[in-house]
């Protein structure tokens, strides 16, 4: 983030780079670049004469050296944005020879995502010295939650662990998908507000009751009759609750229960650091350590894996997800 902070201070100081190549798994931040730049170099009447978008699959590198090379038309600059650049992987190194030489009074963007320039090569070299290289790195899923705190406490909203935490289970790291689902809740809920599971279940169509989040917990707690209610919901539900994602998830937490096992401290503040979980979930984790000693653990883990191979076909002669789960939860609350 601070990398993006940093681009687009420069470019409202009036820094602007003749070349901006945006590359990487996370289309998120390359997006957010893309769209800054398109909306604020130019002014509103300039756009109309001086501000292309050009897609990858639909032009070649020549094409867009050819555009890149026009003048402005009554205006200081011009604005060439090219979206999927990805797609011009077999030939973008032609525009190296651009890149040596960009015309001023052009701004390329090059939006390039969800993999990255070879940095050995002399295309990524050259840009680097004459205009804005960014990478856009994929965020882990358990830094996920302190994203979503930071962006929303710089636009004057917080957010529960809990609330952040059904974010995470439902859209993953996703951060498009969950900065537009942040944006929805903006919409109804005034600066300041925190946002709670209530407001998402309401507004996003998250159970804060019955997920993924909240049988992990009941699990962990030994809470028999809330974890059965939970998988039942999920076999009336199959498709808004994948097997594979339900197994996913409890596979990692009985494999940060097999590491805290390995711990000497039990200290919240070490067990937090050392799982990579928010200090509010700590307790849980510790609960459900209680509940199931080690050896049970490797047990349930081994019990996982069998099912996650079922869950997905195999050997299990199209029995439904619900039958399937129910006898999986079975199984994990019955190890000895």
């Amino acid at each position: 983030m601070d990398d993006v902070k940093t681009i687009v201070a420069d470019i409202k100081k009036g820094q602007i780079k003749p070349i901006y190549l945006l590359m990487g798994e996370e289309p998120y931040y390359i997006d957010a670049i893309s769209d800054f730049i398109e909306k604020n170099v130019l002014s509103e009447e300039e756009r109309g004469f001086n501000q292309m978008v050009l897609y990858g699959r639909d032009v070649s590198v020549e094409d867009i050296e050819s555009n890149a090379k026009r003048y402005p038309m009554m205006a200081e600059r011009q604005v060439i944005i090219v979206k999927e650049a990805q797609d011009l992987s077999r030939t973008i190194a032609n525009l190296e020879r651009y890149a040596k030489n960009p015309q001023p009074s052009t701004v390329l963007v090059l939006n390039y995502k969800y993999k990255s320039i070879d940095k050995r090569k002399t295309l990524y070299k050259t840009i680097k010295k004459t205009g804005v290289v960014f990478e856009s790195k994929k965020i882990y899923e358990d830094k996920v939650p302190s994203w979503i705190n930071r962006v929303l406490s710089g636009q004057d909203y917080s957010i529960t662990p809990k609330a952040s935490q059904m974010l995470v289970e439902f859209l993953g790291n996703d951060l498009g998908k969950i900065s537009n689902e942040l944006n929805k809740l903006k919409i109804v809920l005034p600066k300041g507000s925190q946002i709670t599971p209530e407001h998402i279940e309401q507004n996003i169509g998250i159970s804060k009751d019955y997920n993924n989040f909240e049988l992990r917990k009941a699990i962990g707690y030994r809470d028999t009759v809330k974890a059965f209610k939970i998988v039942n919901y999920f076999g009336e539900n199959p498709k808004d609750n994948p097997m594979v994602v339900t197994v996913s998830l409890l596979f990692g937490f009985f494999a940060s229960l097999l590491h805290l096992h390995g711990m000497s401290s039990r200290n919240p503040r070490d067990v937090a650091t050392a799982l990579k979980i928010n200090p509010y979930f700590v307790d849980e984790y510790l609960t459900a350590a209680r509940n199931f000693p080690m050896r049970r653990v490797s047990q349930v883990i081994a019990t996982l894996r069998e099912f996650d191979v079922k869950g997905k076909g195999v050997n299990s002669n199209a029995v439904p997800q619900g039958d399937l789960l129910r006898e999986l939860l079975v199984k994990i609350l019955a190890q000895h």
